[in-house]
């Protein structure tokens, strides 16, 4: 086992995610028990996507550890996972409040997925770097719409429940604001010329804190808060 200085703060901070994604998948799937039975889908998908970001960000790290630099594909292999399971938990957090169909269901699943491959495909040079920058750019921006204009807005406006539009208002931000850092980071990659010496994987994994752990607890604490109100109603 390779064991890091403590100047490196490139290893320190991914095993401080890697910890802290550990910790949230535990919450998350002990959680599950506490909630109601139709909280107990959306809860399972946060802690699935942690658990997989446990194993990406444990790659990444002995990586690091290798060779003093992380692989895009590295970040990549989690995203790829994570991203989609948290957009579709989405969906089954906005379909306790009404009917969505399934054409919704199957959209956002592909486009999630498209939308990390495609960002993918032009950091790893196989494919035009602009264009493939402006599709994933496109897609994400897609899924905002239907978070902020879509169906799923509109169904939770509709409900009763006031933690499920407060949890709703804080996953959507957390989908528009931390999220930006990883387009911004293919920006970077892709169009400055910049090669990653260590600080681009520490943002990214401090933004793992906000996009991975705070997303899956903002659910699991939405599902406590409605639980407890249906039982008081």
């Amino acid at each position: 086992m390779a064991v890091f200085e403590t100047a490196d703060i490139t290893a320190v901070s991914y095993s401080t995610a890697l910890l802290g994604l550990v910790a949230t998948s535990v919450l998350l799937f002990i959680g599950s028990g506490w909630a109601d039975r139709s909280w107990k889908l959306p809860v399972t998908l946060c802690g699935i996507a942690a658990l997989v970001g446990v194993g990406a960000v444990y790659e990444a790290r002995e990586a690091w550890m290798a060779a003093q630099k992380v692989p895009v594909g590295y970040h990549y292999v989690g995203w790829a996972v994570s991203m989609p399971l948290q957009i579709l938990a989405l969906y089954f957090f906005a379909a306790r409040s009404g009917e969505l169909g399934a054409g919704l269901f199957w959209r956002l699943a592909i486009v999630s997925n498209l939308m990390v491959f495609v960002r993918y495909l032009g950091e790893a040079t196989l494919m035009n770097a602009t264009l493939a920058f402006l599709i994933g750019l496109v897609l994400w921006l897609y899924i905002l719409g239907e978070l902020f204009f879509g169906r799923m807005d509109e169904t939770v406006r509709g409900s009763l429940s006031e933690p499920v539009q407060r949890g709703y208002f804080w996953l959507r931000l957390i989908v528009t604001v931390g999220w930006a850092v990883y387009p911004l980071g293919n920006f970077l990659t892709s169009f400055s010329g910049y090669v990653d010496t260590g600080a681009l994987s520490v943002t990214y994994n401090i933004a793992d804190f906000l996009n991975r752990m705070a997303f899956g607890a903002a659910i699991l604490a939405t599902a406590l808060l409605e639980s407890k109100e249906t039982e008081n109603a």
